[in-house]
């Protein structure tokens, strides 16, 4: 009788999951068409939405992903199972958003945008409404996902990437501490301080808004 991946220990699962790892990187090595289209149909979005979440930036974001690719590419002879594969890309997207803050910090705040018009800026933030719910509840989620958005890039990025691995990315507390190259405890410590920031952050902009009118005025 064949055995469902329900009747699997966690154990069991990993290592499933591990080989499958080994064999997608054998696959690379070799230079299959098919594990190319594996790697980006696996770690694209979640590179990106990783990418996005540290940075911020949509642009910045979409150059990350590349980076990211052309690195795993180029340096997949050298992956040696130590870690999985997921831990190792994300291990990448990490220190190339650290190069994009930095390359950020040192050039693009010396720029001034002439042409810009803010009358025509659209970027990620804007939410695609779900016709199944009311207008109210529309902009009650892209208000509050906006706020959370702002409050991420108002904390210290040390702890911010913390909490979007873990609360965002879903990874272990295992998983963090081998991508961020840290002890289990400081991983821990990063992620109660930064959410101990985030709250505070989303406490302040509820307190510092004008409240909602919800009931339109009569006619006069």
């Amino acid at each position: 009788m064949a055995t469902s991946i329900l009747d699997l220990s966690p154990e069991q699962t990993a290592e499933g999951a591990e080989s499958d790892d080994l064999r997608l990187v054998e696959s690379l090595r070799e230079g299959s068409e098919w594990a190319y289209e594996e790697l980006l149909t696996r770690f694209q979005q979640p590179v990106y939405t990783l990418a996005l979440r540290l940075l911020n930036n949509q642009s910045e974001a979409c150059d990350v992903v590349q980076e990211v690719f052309l690195k795993v590419f180029r340096n997949v002879g050298n992956f040696r199972g130590q870690s999985t594969l997921k831990t190792w890309i994300y291990r990448i997207t990490v220190n190339e958003a650290h190069n994009a803050r930095r390359w950020f910090f040192r050039h693009r705040r010396r720029e001034v945008e002439l042409d810009a018009n803010p009358n025509e800026t659209r970027d990620w933030k804007e939410v695609v409404p779900d016709n199944s719910r009311s207008p109210f509840d529309v902009a009650f989620e892209g208000e509050r996902h906006v706020m959370i958005e702002a409050a991420l890039e108002k904390i210290n990025p040390i702890f911010r990437e913390s909490v979007v691995l873990r609360d965002i990315a879903d990874l272990s507390y295992e998983e963090i501490a081998g991508i961020l190259g840290v002890s289990l405890g400081t991983v821990k410590s990063r992620i109660l301080r930064g959410r101990e920031a985030l709250r505070e952050e989303l406490a302040g902009s509820l307190t510092s808004r004008p409240a909602l009118r919800l009931v339109p005025k009569t006619a006069e």
